[in-house]
């Protein structure tokens, strides 16, 4: 996901369903809908979506086919078990509004699709692939005056594994016991995206300390494999999605949630900034009033007590014949005292005058740029609200499984730091030495 730190990265999410779900799915996908909860979705815009694969029938009717034509087995899987995956490829909306937009847009994801077939392992797999391009992205088309739209790939494929079915050791045939009968498509997710093992520089795995292999986990493989058919395709100016991330965990809509959340937070971080800037910029102001206000104080006095212009005037003794005043000592003194002093308060005055001028035009900006960041996080607030006021009424069984995910999340990217960590103290030269044992590496 995006950070708002000008770099454009790839971002590969699989969420994995089961046959209760897959309908949902397609609705979304195939915009079947006669109404969203996503408001930003543009009816108008339905022809702009394209299809790199369009489904023949229905998601459940196809693979539905596949299993009777014997392309895919099912065998051995139990009733809740997860038949369908599928693949969401992002990248951040301003990426493609500094491309020129839809057809760079288009063009991109027809190379990500081809990535697609070779994740799933071939095209016999994939139901469906289509681009959205009917999303608008609310922010930016606010914050530039035009509509920007938010692109993005979904993939709803059948994830398999080839199977080898061996004979049984009680066959009528003793000689084929044990031997291989047949290999089977096994559907099979957890199959598909078991995580895979890290290897040395010599191609062999890396070991723990207790000799057991150290795990990449499946979700770093897809976000490596993507970024990499990316790059490959000559896509050089983006860079991989963050590690650490714990999306592959969370459905389309928790994600969502989540990402409201943390712009929210990111807006809110951005408000207080500005508030304190603003709170400081006008303690200063009032500061060099205060400063400026005793400054005329004290002028105002000095110029009660100054010689007046009559008394000057009256300092010295005309030369008997010329035109020239001859002071005493005591009065030239005097009249360098006071001019001096004079021309010291006049230079500190305006000097005073300039940094109270800057401070208030200083504030005032920061008030403008308050008044925007305010207007811009209320408007994210009311986005958000819909499903902060759904979490809030959600029940105990539902918010225990957030908590459970999060908290998963927070492990696993414990985990990952820890394992990071090791990994940079056994690169050192000299020194190979595997992570601690079940920790994974992205």
């Amino acid at each position: 996901m995006a950070r708002n730190d000008g770099i454009d990265r790839t971002v590969a999410r699989n969420v994995n369903l089961t046959a209760s779900k897959i309908a949902n799915a397609q609705r979304h996908n195939e915009r079947e809908k006669e109404s969203y909860t996503n408001l930003d979705i543009v009816p108008e815009r339905l022809s702009y979506n394209i299809h790199f694969k369009e489904p023949t029938a229905s998601y459940t009717e196809m693979f539905e086919q596949m299993k009777a034509d014997g392309v895919i087995s099912t065998r051995g899987l139990k009733e809740d078990a997860n038949l369908y995956g599928e693949l969401i490829f992002d990248v951040n909306s301003a990426y493609f509004y500094n491309h020129g937009g839809y057809e760079f847009a288009k063009q991109f994801y027809a190379n990500a699709y081809k990535a697609a077939v070779e994740i799933v392992g071939g095209e016999q797999y994939i139901l469906s692939a289509v681009m959205h391009a009917d999303e608008r992205n609310r922010a930016m088309s606010e914050a530039l005056g035009e509509d920007v739209y938010h692109y993005h790939l979904h993939v709803v494929y059948i994830p398999v594994v080839k199977k080898q079915v061996l004979w049984s050791k009680r066959c009528k045939d003793k000689s084929l016991g044990g031997k291989v009968k047949e290999t089977i498509v096994q559907v099979s997710s957890s199959k598909k995206w078991k995580s895979q093992p890290v290897l040395n520089e010599d191609g062999t795995p890396m070991l723990t300390a207790k000799g057991k292999p150290v795990l990449k986990k499946s979700y770093s493989v897809l976000q490596d494999d993507f970024f990499n058919a990316m790059r490959a395709a000559g896509y050089a100016d983006v860079e991989r999605g963050e590690r650490g991330s714990t999306e592959e965990h969370l459905t389309v809509t928790q994600f969502k949630v989540q990402a409201e959340r943390e712009r929210l937070e990111a807006v809110t971080a951005q408000m207080e900034q500005a508030e304190q800037t603003l709170a400081d910029a006008k303690s200063q102001t009032e500061k060099q009033e205060k400063k400026l206000k005793a400054l005329q104080k004290e002028t105002r006095v000095a110029k009660s007590v100054a010689l007046s212009v009559q008394d000057i005037e009256a300092m010295g003794k005309k030369a008997a014949f010329s035109n020239n005043i001859t002071l005493t000592a005591d009065e030239c003194d005097t009249l360098k005292r006071y001019a001096t002093n004079g021309i010291i308060l006049n230079a500190e005055n305006e000097r005073l005058k300039e940094k109270l001028d800057s401070a208030k035009k200083t504030a005032s900006i920061w008030k403008q740029r308050f008044e925007e960041l305010n207007k811009k996080y209320t408007a994210l607030k009311e986005k958000a609200q819909p499903y902060l006021d759904a979490l809030e009424i959600a029940s105990d069984k539902v918010r225990a499984f957030l908590s459970k995910i999060l908290a998963r999340g927070k492990d696993t990217h414990r985990q990952e730091r820890q394992m990071e960590i090791m990994e940079n103290r056994n690169n050192r030269p000299g020194r190979i030495n595997p992570d601690k044992e079940g920790n994974s590496i992205l």
